[in-house]
């Protein structure tokens, strides 16, 4: 583990792929439970990609899930495909494949984001989105304190659905936005915003792989990529790098993701 500096957050270097989703695992369900020593119900946020999957169908392996009260724990999506329900192309259809629906965790627990079988449009998926997230806050909140994201990065630096040079980059209110013009297919997507996801108490950028270290060397720079590599090219930060949670940013990856940082 490098420790952070001005210059970045702490990164956790785990050997491979496998050994990075099995801690992040661990991780994961101990958190919950240190969560739920001092507080009840638990609030996450989850997002697609997968390692993030594997993360997932870890912690559904690991015995430490029987100490987690998943009665008192609310799952959030940090972005959706608008796609039906049960779509091949849904993000939430995995993570709830390979843990949640494997736990004893009650259906209305589970915040999936409304697609064009339930909402007329994008921009309203996004607004029912921000009313329900608003509907578990605290008084006067506007969304719940969420206690960890699990949050991956595209080969872009991309996190959620917030894209380099994309306008919803810069929005500044608390909740879910609606992105019509996705650089990755399919267009249109609901994200939480990047202040929503900046409120949780801990982020935890989770990347593997050789082909995404450009970004992590981008992101933990706080510098963008090249426009070859879908980038702005502006020096501006990849999104990535542009988050930072209220207690903790902590970036966990594993050694061909950290390539270009040894260069």
């Amino acid at each position: 583990m490098t420790e952070p500096t001005a210059d970045h957050p702490p990164v956790v270097v785990h050997p491979d792929g496998g050994l990075l989703a099995r801690a992040t695992a661990a991780r994961f369900l101990l958190t919950l439970i240190d969560a739920q020593s001092v507080t009840t119900p638990v609030h996450v946020a989850v997002t697609g990609g997968s390692i993030l999957i594997d993360v997932l169908r870890a912690a559904g392996e690991d015995p430490l899930r029987d100490a987690v009260d998943w009665s008192a724990v609310h799952v959030w999506w940090g972005d959706e495909r608008f796609v039906p329900d049960g779509h091949e192309h849904r993000i939430d259809r995995e993570a709830i494949d390979v843990l949640f629906s494997r736990v004893p965790l009650p259906k209305e627990n589970l915040h999936t984001v409304p697609g064009p079988d339930r909402v007329s449009d994008v921009e309203a998926a996004a607004r029912a989105y921000t009313e329900e997230l608003a509907g578990f806050a605290a008084p006067g909140a506007q969304i719940p304190e969420i206690a960890v994201v699990l949050l991956g990065m595209g080969p872009d630096g991309h996190v959620a659905s917030l894209f380099p040079g994309r306008p919803s980059l810069d929005v500044e209110s608390l909740g879910a936005l609606a992105e019509s013009d996705s650089p990755k297919p399919p267009s249109e997507r609901v994200s939480l915003t990047l202040p929503t996801l900046n409120a949780a108490q801990q982020v935890w950028l989770i990347v593997s792989g050789e082909g995404k270290a450009d970004a992590v060397a981008a992101g933990l720079q706080r510098t963008s990529l090249p426009e070859s590599a879908d980038g702005t090219g502006d020096g501006e930060s990849v999104p990535a790098g542009r988050v930072q949670a209220r207690a903790r940013t902590l970036w966990l990856v594993d050694v061909p993701a950290t390539k270009a940082l040894q260069a």
